[in-house]
């Protein structure tokens, strides 16, 4: 719904798509364990059901993340960078011998006008996995691009007076999708040393009325 950032009546309408990064991996984890890849995979499904209620939260709260940095509330409807930020700090933390994180969301409706509703938008910590993730959506036909990895220009976007960050830009004409992922970004440990991909697929996860 967005939560008191209330969507219009016809923006909520098909949102239960809104799943699809969660439903996406989820699918890519029963595969690896079907195909019995031998490596060690962890799956941590960031969830959140964004509703008006007396426990709904609220446009100027300070939330305190799983990584200790506080967000102040400027956009209830950006409610999944929230709890992605949250499931990277806790991988990045908890699980041994990391090296790899991706997360997968449908994030940002800005992401169909980056890179179309076809191509996934990545945003990756790594000139290398940009290459690796390019190659193997071309061979699954899951495909995606690359868009702008500059956290030290767009974090400003965040800047908030009171609190470490705001959960949503200012400038929505400033590299949008890039900054929603930087958000995520800026929740891994920052002892963590290995790769990090950020999938938004907001646009392939939609094709008529149905997900894909």
């Amino acid at each position: 719904t967005g939560g008191l950032s209330l969507k219009p009546r016809d923006g909520m309408c098909g949102m239960k798509v809104d799943m699809g990064g969660a439903a996406g991996l989820l699918g890519g984890f029963f595969a690896a364990v079907d195909m019995r890849v031998q490596k060690k995979v962890t799956l941590i499904l960031c969830l959140a059901e964004n509703a008006i209620g007396p426990d709904a939260f609220r446009h100027d709260d300070i939330l305190t993340m799983y990584s200790g940095k506080t967000v102040e509330i400027n956009n209830t409807d950006a409610e999944g960078r929230l709890v992605l930020g949250d499931g990277v700090a806790h991988a990045t933390k908890n699980i041994p011998k990391l090296d790899l994180v991706v997360d997968m969301a449908t994030l940002t409706g800005a992401q169909s006008v980056a890179t179309g509703k076809k191509h996934a938008a990545i945003l990756c910590n790594q000139a290398e996995l940009e290459t690796r993730v390019g190659q193997a959506g071309m061979h699954s036909g899951d495909l995606c691009y690359p868009i702008l990895y500059a956290p030290e220009l767009l974090l400003d976007e965040f800047k908030s007076e009171v609190a470490d960050m705001k959960n949503s830009v200012k400038d929505r004409g400033n590299a949008q999708t890039s900054c929603a992922g930087h958000f995520i970004e800026a929740h891994l440990h920052p002892d963590y040393q290995g790769g990090w991909i950020h999938v938004d697929m907001a646009g392939p996860a939609v094709h008529g009325e149905r997900s894909t």
